[in-house]
C-alpha cells in the first residue's frame, strides 16, 4: 500500500492578548523566582440562537496570575485539524476520507449501498512530542450514518457494528501555536486481530497512547439469548469483513487495552494488554509511578479494575485487583470506602495464549436460576447484563476467568459489579486525587433486592457525577496482603459542584441544568493549571460542553459549546509545547438529537447540520504554562 496524504489547515488562528497592573504587554520573566500563581477561565454562555446551536465554538478566555503580580489574559478559539469526511489520505491513488474504515489487508470497506464506510465518531486523541516531531493518534468508535443517510445499525442484513480503526497525523506547529495535520494515515491493528470500539484514551508517562476497546457487543452471556445475538453480530462483523472470511474471530481477542508506540519516523508499533484484564474498557489511565493503572468499564453491571504492573514503563505483566464498594453514604452521589480483591497475577503472553485457545464454556460452567436461586455448587452473579447466571468455575480455570471473564470473576469473588458508565478516569497527582467519571447513576448503582450483592445503593440521578477518589499507599488487600503500590484508591464521593442536576423539561428540550454537568464522560486533569477538564457525553443537554473546574478555588467554567446532538471526545491537556497550551477535543454524530429536543428547534436545525462531519481538532489561544 502506497499512502500519500494532504494537508489540511486548522481553522482559525490564535490571538494572545497580554495585561497587568502597570503594563498591558505584561510577559513572565524568566526570573527562578517568577511562578504561575493561578489560571481562572470565563465563562462561555450557553447558546441561545438556532444558528449558536449548531456551531462549536469557546467564548471562554483565560487569565493567567504569576507571583509577581503581573497577568496574561488570552482568548480561547476552537481550531479544527480535519473531519472525518475530508479526503486527506491516498492510498493506491485513491483519496479516502480521514474516518475510512478497512479491512486486515488495509483495503477500504464498502456499505450496502457501494459508499465508503467512513465512522462519524471520533474519539480518544494523543497529541503526543516524539523527539520534536509531532504526532496524533485518533480513536474512531463505531460508524454511525451510512452513505444513504440511514442509522447503520439500522440497516436489515448489515452489522450492527464494525470492524475499527485508528489514524496518526503528522502534526505542524507554526511559531504562533497554529498546528496543522500534514499527513493522515490509518494505523494498522492486524498483528493484533483488529481493534473494537476504540473510545477514550491517555498517554503514558513514557510517552505512548494508551487506547481502549468497548467490548459490550462481544460479551458472551449463554443464559440471555438477545445478549447472544448481539455477540454472534459482531463476530461476524469481525469473520466477514476484517478477516475477509480468512481468519476466525474469536471473543477473547477484543475487550484488550491496545498500546499504540510511535516512533520518529512515524512508524508505529501496537501491542494488546492481556494482562490488564478484559472489560468494556472505556480507557486505561496510568498513575504517575508508572505502574499503577485504572480502568474504566462502561456498561451497566461492571467492576472497578486496579492493575499494578511489575516493572515501570512495562504493562505486559502484573497483577489484577477489583474494588468493593463500602457504602458509607448515599447522599448527594454518595460516598464509600474502598477495599480490594487480588484477582491474580498474569502476563500479556499467557493470557493472550489463552484467548487463543479457550472459550466461555472451557472456563465456566453455566445454568439458569430457578425462581432466583442456583442449584448446589452454583453462585449466582449478575456482570455485564441484567440477567443472572449461575456459574461454576472449572477446576485449573482461576486465571483464566481473573483476566478473560474480569466482571464475572469479580462477582464470583465478591467483588462489586454494580457501578453504571463508568467513563473517563484522570489523575491529580500533587493532591494523590483520582477523578472518575459516572456518566449515570442509574440501573445497577440503585437500590434492589433481588440483586446477588446489593453494595452500591444510591438514589437515582439521570444526569451523573464526576466521583473523587483518595489515593494512598500501605494498602492491603482483603487477604491481608501489600498491595505494591502508592496510588490505590481508598474512598470515593463527589463533589458538590461535579454532581449532575436532571430537571423538568425546558423549551427547547434541556432535562439537566445547563449551567452544571449533565452525563460526564471524557475527563483530564492538568496539574500546572490545577484545573479538571470535563467533557459530556449527554442525552440531557442539546449541546453537550467542556467545562474546566479549578480544584483550588472549586469555579466551574463552561469553555467550549459544540453543535446540537453531539458529544465532546479526544480530551487531552498538554501544558505546554514549545510555548504554547492546547485543550484537544473532539466532537462526534452531529445532529443525533436527543429524544427530548423541541420538534419546531429540530426542523430548524437539521438543514443546517452536516451529519457526516466530525472534527478533530483542539481549543487554542493559551500562552504555555
Amino acid at each position: 500500500m502506497k499512502t500519500k496524504v494532504l494537508a489540511v489547515a486548522v481553522l482559525t488562528a490564535l490571538g494572545v492578548a497580554g495585561c497587568g497592573s502597570d503594563d498591558d504587554d505584561y510577559t513572565p520573566t524568566s526570573s527562578s523566582r517568577v511562578r504561575l500563581r493561578s489560571v481562572e477561565f470565563t465563562e462561555t454562555p450557553a447558546p441561545t440562537t438556532v444558528e449558536e446551536r449548531a456551531q462549536t465554538y469557546s467564548r471562554s478566555t483565560v487569565r493567567l496570575t504569576y507571583s509577581d503580580g503581573g497577568v496574561t489574559e488570552a482568548s480561547l478559539s476552537y481550531n479544527t485539524l480535519f473531519s472525518v469526511k475530508d479526503l486527506v489520505s491516498e492510498v493506491d491513488g485513491v483519496n479516502y476520507a480521514a474516518g475510512q474504515l478497512y479491512n486486515y489487508r488495509m483495503e477500504p470497506l464498502y456499505d450496502p449501498f457501494g459508499g465508503p464506510v467512513v465512522a462519524e465518531t471520533p474519539d480518544g486523541n494523543s497529541l503526543l512530542d516524539v523527539d520534536g516531531n509531532l504526532f496524533l493518534v485518533t480513536h474512531y468508535e463505531y460508524d454511525w450514518i451510512l452513505s444513504d443517510g440511514s442509522v447503520a445499525y439500522t440497516v436489515p442484513d448489515w452489522y450492527t457494528r464494525m470492524p475499527m480503526s485508528m489514524t496518526l497525523s503528522t502534526i505542524s506547529q507554526a511559531s504562533d501555536g497554529q498546528l496543522t495535520a500534514t499527513h493522515v494515515r490509518p494505523i494498522d491493528f492486524s498483528s493484533v486481530n483488529g481493534i473494537w470500539i476504540p473510545c477514550f484514551a491517555s498517554q503514558t508517562p513514557w510517552n505512548t497512547h494508551l487506547g481502549s476497546e468497548e467490548d459490550y457487543d462481544l460479551i458472551y452471556n449463554p443464559i440471555d439469548s438477545s445478549d447472544y445475538a448481539t455477540t454472534e453480530s459482531g463476530l461476524k462483523a469481525m469473520q466477514e469483513l476484517y478477516f475477509a472470511n480468512e481468519k476466525t474471530a474469536k471473543p477473547y481477542y477484543y475487550g484488550i487495552i491496545p498500546e499504540v508506540t510511535v516512533e520518529a519516523d512515524g512508524s508505529t508499533s501496537v501491542v494488546k494488554h492481556y494482562a490488564m484484564g478484559r472489560g468494556t474498557w472505556e480507557m486505561a489511565k496510568i498513575m504517575p509511578d508508572s505502574r499503577t493503572a485504572y480502568l474504566g468499564d462502561d456498561g451497566a453491571y461492571v467492576q472497578m479494575t486496579l492493575f499494578v504492573a511489575d516493572k515501570a514503563a512495562d504493562l505486559s505483566a502484573g497483577t489484577l485487583y477489583t474494588a468493593i464498594w463500602n457504602q458509607t453514604s448515599d447522599q448527594d452521589g454518595g460516598s464509600a470506602d474502598l477495599t480490594w480483591i487480588r484477582l491474580g497475577h498474569g502476563t500479556d503472553a499467557e493470557i493472550s495464549a489463552l484467548a487463543n485457545s479457550l472459550t466461555f464454556t472451557d472456563i465456566f460452567d453455566a445454568v439458569e436460576p430457578v425462581d432466583g436461586q442456583c442449584a448446589a455448587g452454583y453462585t449466582r452473579v449478575r456482570a455485564g447484563s441484567a440477567a443472572d447466571e449461575c456459574l461454576s468455575l472449572k477446576s485449573g480455570m482461576e486465571k483464566a476467568a481473573a483476566f478473560l471473564e474480569t466482571r464475572r470473576y469479580t462477582a464470583l469473588m465478591g467483588g462489586t459489579t454494580e457501578w453504571t458508565k463508568m467513563e473517563g478516569i484522570t489523575v491529580n497527582g500533587e493532591d494523590k486525587k483520582l477523578y472518575m467519571a459516572i456518566s449515570r447513576i442509574e440501573s445497577s448503582m440503585s437500590s434492589d433486592s433481588t440483586e446477588p450483592a446489593d453494595h452500591i445503593r444510591l438514589p437515582v440521578n439521570k444526569a451523573g457525577a464526576t466521583y473523587t477518589l483518595d489515593l494512598k499507599g500501605s494498602i492491603t488487600d482483603t487477604q491481608g496482603n501489600a498491595i505494591n503500590s502508592n496510588w490505590v484508591a481508598t474512598r470515593m464521593y463527589v463533589e458538590p459542584a461535579l454532581l449532575g442536576e436532571p430537571m423538568a423539561t425546558d423549551a427547547v428540550g434541556n432535562t439537566a441544568n445547563v449551567d452544571t454537568i449533565a452525563n460526564t464522560d471524557n475527563v483530564f486533569f492538568s496539574e500546572k493549571m490545577r484545573t479538571l477538564f470535563i467533557g459530556e457525553d449527554s442525552g440531557m443537554h442539546v449541546n453537550n460542553f467542556i467545562w474546566a473546574y479549578n480544584v483550588d478555588t472549586l469555579k466551574l467554567s463552561r469553555i467550549l459549546t459544540v453543535t446540537a446532538g453531539a458529544e465532546t471526545n479526544g480530551l487531552q491537556v498538554i501544558d505546554n509545547l514549545n510555548g504554547h497550551a492546547y485543550i484537544m477535543a473532539n466532537s462526534q454524530h452531529w445532529g443525533d438529537f436527543t429524544s427530548s429536543t423541541d420538534a419546531d428547534l429540530k426542523a430548524q436545525l437539521e438543514p443546517m447540520i452536516d451529519k457526516f462531519y466530525a472534527p478533530v481538532g483542539y481549543i487554542g489561544g493559551i500562552p504555555g504554562l
